[in-house]
């Protein structure tokens, strides 16, 4: 595991000198809805990336149905081998991209439209609060990449798509 002083996303709850500003909405709490209007599960939490310091990722803790789906999660190339790992008891959270999601302030949702339930079905989970490690990332990054229309870069530049500025976040 990366040793907790290299890590680079941090929990948003464990930084105590960082908040949502008053005036943007905090999502944690709010149900993720997928691209074919169905519950995937309730944002637990934000990542955020202190070096740039941006929220990049929201952490959601996946609804059961994801989970009765038992589907095997997705594994990219054949060179990589096909499903190298199994969701476990336990690991029933999932990071999604923020630019990936819309919010849906009135009615207090995040809505995922280029994503579906299949997709979020078979994508590698995680346990609550573990550690979020580069190879986790690309993992999931690769699941939702077999979805129609959507592309992500080969490089770091991941962090270049939509994310909350700190100005939003930083209390000081």
């Amino acid at each position: 595991m990366k040793d907790q002083k290299n890590k680079n996303l941090y929990y948003l709850d464990e930084l105590s000198d960082y908040k949502v500003k008053s005036d943007d909405p905090d999502v944690r709490g709010w149900e993720v809805i997928d691209k074919d209007r169905r519950k995937v599960g309730k944002v637990d939490n934000l990542l955020v990336n202190k070096s740039t310091e941006k929220v990049v990722y929201l952490d959601v803790e996946v609804d059961s149905s994801i989970i009765e789906a038992n589907h095997k999660p997705y594994s990219g190339s054949a060179s990589k081998g096909v499903h190298e790992f199994l969701n476990k008891d336990g690991e029933n959270h999932i990071i999604i991209p923020i630019g990936l999601v819309n919010l849906d302030a009135d009615n207090k949702r995040v809505l995922t439209n280029e994503i579906t339930h299949q997709t979020f079905a078979e994508t590698k989970r995680k346990e609550r609060g573990a550690l979020v490690e580069r190879n986790y990332e690309v993992v999931v990054l690769e699941s939702y990449n077999r979805d129609e229309n959507m592309t992500y870069p080969e490089d770091d530049s991941l962090y270049d798509r939509k994310e909350y500025d700190t100005k939003n976040f930083r209390t000081s």
